[in-house]
């Protein structure tokens, strides 16, 4: 019988510390559990190695021996490094990212790389080389992307906690989808690297996790500042020592589940006010009543990528354009007509919605809205474009009805802000998240408003097996 760890990662590392479990029999139940899974969550294994990195495992570290899936849009030496395109099915990373290099130091055991969308460029995985990745709380529905297979093998029970990015809420967005806890920091917090684009200063990288605690110790592991990213924030330290250590009264709270731009489903929104409601009392927050009205910035933070894009293909465009998943053809050839013009409009949306979030997080510490418009669609795709049974095309027009889909998360990476995704509850028995966004460095209060959710209302660590 297989019987993977159900647990979190921290008390994965108990139980080796206790001698219940070993190392070599933990990873043996995860690979038994991947072998016979049908999610479609890992597009690589390295089963020998990660053989001898259990045997070898130092359990006193802080993930000493924890099995542990790394996204495919990561660097892992030795590895494929596809950016789940076909384009690059044939590329290997030739070193680890710094992220990878410090969870080996923290002694994880990497198990391969989870299935993610291609360049990490729309909220669903489903990739032309990997195909279609299922959420474990039903078959055929989406688990959200680009972390699409780190949070199906996360939430299925394959690993006890896997990496993830999030350039425009690909952490939060298929944490949200699954019923995991998701948090991107303040831009920078965690370096990347090797080879960093700077452009677009939207992405973020950090893990999907069963538990608090489990975040806060990845943080605590893969923070810090780096060479290879000059960008990268000063190493702060206690982000699992400090959890249950901040006094959250009198912390001022707007809740917009829209955030003024998005359509999100009401079933979702009774759902969401229940914890909501919970938390302002629990904690003692002050609600305050705000006008929040984000513009959709869904084409320029599209933009904003698909310079990379561009720069990433390079000279195999377009005679590659046949080897690119849909949406990721479509958004090359949108890019073609990007001038000079676009990008000084580009730059100057940024600008003036740093303005707007500088002006809002004057009057507020915290803000409560969706992690999604509703629950996860089609596994296959097209992305979302109705909600509550309306057509949103029909009524706001293809762009605005696809930019739904991202609308809730965009805000926080253009603004370099810390948001977390915390499990909610569920609608039609599908999970679905409440987003905290906080205050720039502030990712300890998130971890705090995200401690006292899971403290006062718990949330299944995995789906049903």
């Amino acid at each position: 019988m297989i019987n993977p760890w159900s647990g979190d990662a921290a008390s994965l590392v108990d139980a080796f510390r206790s001698g219940a479990i070993s190392p070599t029999e933990a990873l043996d139940e995860s690979l038994a559990a991947i072998a016979a899974s049908d999610l479609n969550a890992f597009a690589y294994l390295d089963e020998d190695a990660a053989r001898a990195a259990a045997a070898a495992a130092d359990i006193e570290r802080p993930f000493g021996g924890v099995p542990m899936g790394i996204k495919e849009l990561e660097d892992v030496a030795g590895w494929p490094q596809t950016e789940a395109s076909l384009v690059f099915a044939d590329r290997i990373a030739a070193r680890d990212s710094t992220q990878v290099a410090r969870l080996r130091a923290a002694g994880a055991v990497l198990v391969g790389l989870t299935t993610a969308s291609e360049f990490g460029g729309i909220n669903c995985t489903r990739t032309s080389l990997h195909g279609a990745t299922h959420n474990p709380w039903q078959h055929g529905r989406t688990p959200g992307g680009s972390s699409g297979g780190s949070a199906a093998a996360v939430a299925g029970g394959l690993v006890p906690i896997a990496s993830g990015g999030d350039g425009g809420g690909s952490i939060r967005i298929p944490a949200g989808f699954t019923g995991l806890f998701g948090m991107k920091g303040t831009f920078g917090r965690i370096p990347r690297g090797p080879h960093v684009l700077h452009q677009p200063l939207t992405v973020n990288l950090g893990c999907l996790s069963r538990s608090v605690r489990d975040t806060a110790r990845w943080f605590d592991v893969c923070n810090g500042f780096h060479p290879r990213d000059t960008l990268s924030l000063p190493r702060v330290d206690g982000y699992e020592a400090g959890l249950g250590t901040i006094d959250l009264t009198g912390k001022r709270v707007a809740v917009v589940y829209d955030l003024g731009s998005a359509v999100v489903s009401s079933k979702m929104v009774e759902v969401l006010d229940d914890l909501v409601q919970f938390l302002i009392a629990d904690a003692r927050l002050r609600q305050v009543d705000v006008v929040v009205a984000f513009p959709q910035g869904g084409l320029e933070w599209a933009m904003s990528n698909l310079v990379g894009l561009i720069g990433e293909l390079g000279d195999r465009y377009p005679d590659c354009a046949d080897q690119l998943t849909g949406e990721i053809a479509l958004g090359m050839q949108i890019a073609q007509g990007f001038t000079v013009q676009a990008a000084g409009r580009t730059e100057m949306f940024r600008a003036a919605f740093n303005e707007q979030i500088a002006d809002l997080f004057e009057q507020v510490d915290l803000v409560f809205c969706a992690t999604n418009p509703d629950v996860a669609f089609s596994a296959e795709g097209p992305m979302a474009t109705t909600v509550d049974g309306e057509d949103l095309i029909a009524k706001f027009g293809f762009d605005r009805a696809i930019g739904n889909n991202g609308a809730l998360t965009i805000p926080a990476n253009l603004a370099g802000l810390p948001a977390v995704s915390i499990p909610a509850g569920f609608v039609d028995g599908l999970p679905v998240g409440l987003q905290v966004i906080g205050r720039h460095h502030e990712e300890q209060v998130l971890l705090e408003v995200a401690l006292r959710a899971e403290r006062g209302r718990p949330w299944p660590l995995c789906a049903p097996q």
